[in-house]
């Protein structure tokens, strides 16, 4: 694929979607608090009621957030700083970055649903449950009776950053058929979300590519988090020709500052130069997270940095789906957020707050946070 440049004006500031440590935690009484319908502040204006805007057209009634690919159990050191083999235990978390964008959502207040595939086994009964517990629409999860539900190992460095050891040989998630999947809840779809890994192999990949299609051709928004996991591909050249196969048809990308790199073979992922390329001509929105030196947003029309909040690091995993989640979430509810920018600000300053609050517990799914607790901590961060 042909990486494309695109010009853009100068950005100042920044988001923080992996918050480094700091002494500044949040106490977080949010029992007390009553959201109206909208909800407002000096400095911030966050969507919680779907309603016609101007600028973007909108071309579904629904706020529905469609996410496809994997769901497994993550197994997360109790003691961070250790290798795999010398930890004493591990805390079982339901993870999956599709999955866990899914339940982010749900979380917030918004409207969500997972496509998937998990082992007919204790593991994917207790996925399922964990979706309809967090009031995820799980009508296009599937059970293959003759493959075991994901695992994957997460070693916690000192710095809460991550390494993985996957066990999937091959695992449900990657066995999911086209024929298994359910196109009319793809269909009534505001947003099509979607990463990488469902691309590695068959049958699921072709299963990826026809529910994007599916979704294009009716007027869905597709959102695209490649999540780059190395160790999952046959090969570096395989992963970076993967994850390019699928970069023009979407509409919303949001990468990390390593991935650029990888994408662009070592160029400087900090460089503006360097991130036009992969700007490609029909997308609307491309997101770097840079880790605890904040996120860039683009446009067609504008580019600039949210500063974001500091918190202390307990566990990373899942940081970035809870930013994707609450971009999402915003930008669900009023696609025209895509064409001004001071409310593309206020979605993602919204957006760093959840990855900021998931980092300062361990594991994905269970650290995502609820709406009040995310106001309340921005609430806190501007008084």
């Amino acid at each position: 694929m042909a990486l494309h440049s695109t010009a853009f004006g100068c950005f100042t500031g920044s988001v923080s979607s992996y918050p480094t440590n700091s002494s500044n935690n949040f106490s977080l009484t949010y029992s007390t608090i009553k959201l109206p319908s909208f909800v407002s502040h000096p400095r911030l204006n966050f969507k919680v009621k779907a309603f016609s805007g101007d600028g973007v057209s909108e071309t579904k009634e629904s706020s529905l957030v469609v996410c496809f690919g994997e769901m497994l159990i993550d197994f997360v050191p109790t003691i961070n700083g250790l290798a795999l083999a010398e930890a004493p235990a591990f805390k079982k978390a339901p993870g999956g970055a599709p999955a866990n964008v899914a339940v982010g959502i749900a979380r917030l207040g918004g409207s969500s649903a997972f496509i998937g595939k998990v082992g007919e086994d204790e593991f994917g009964y207790m996925l399922a449950d964990i979706l309809k517990e967090n009031n995820v629409n799980s009508d296009g999860m599937r059970f293959d009776p003759g493959a075991r539900t994901a695992l994957a190992f997460v070693t916690l460095r000192s710095d809460g950053e991550r390494e993985f050891m996957f066990y999937r040989n091959p695992s449900a998630d990657m066995l999911l058929q086209e024929a298994e999947l359910d196109l009319d809840l793809i269909r009534k779809a505001k947003i099509f979300h979607y990463g990488s890994i469902s691309l590695i192999t068959e049958p699921c990949k072709s299963a990826h590519i026809a529910a994007a299609k599916a979704a294009k051709d009716a007027g869905v928004v597709l959102s695209y988090d490649p999540n780059l996991r190395l160790p999952l591909w046959p090969s570096a050249e395989k992963a970076r020709e993967g994850i390019l196969s699928i970069w023009e048809t979407a509409d919303i990308i949001k990468i990390s500052e390593e991935e650029i790199s990888f994408l662009t073979k070592g160029e400087e992922p900090n460089n503006d130069e360097v991130v036009r390329k992969l700007f490609h001509p029909n997308l609307k929105l491309l997101l770097v997270t840079e880790g605890p030196d904040g996120c860039r947003y683009y446009t067609k029309d504008f580019s600039g940095k949210v500063q974001g909040l500091k918190v202390d690091v307990v566990d990373t995993t899942g940081a970035g789906d809870a930013f994707v989640a609450g971009t999402l979430s915003q930008l669900a509810v009023d696609l025209s957020l895509l064409e001004k920018e001071d409310q593309l600000r206020d979605a993602l300053r919204f957006a760093n707050a959840c990855g900021a609050l998931t980092v300062m517990e361990r594991g994905a799914i269970p650290a995502l946070p609820t709406r009040e607790a995310v106001l309340n901590a921005i609430f806190k961060s501007v008084s």
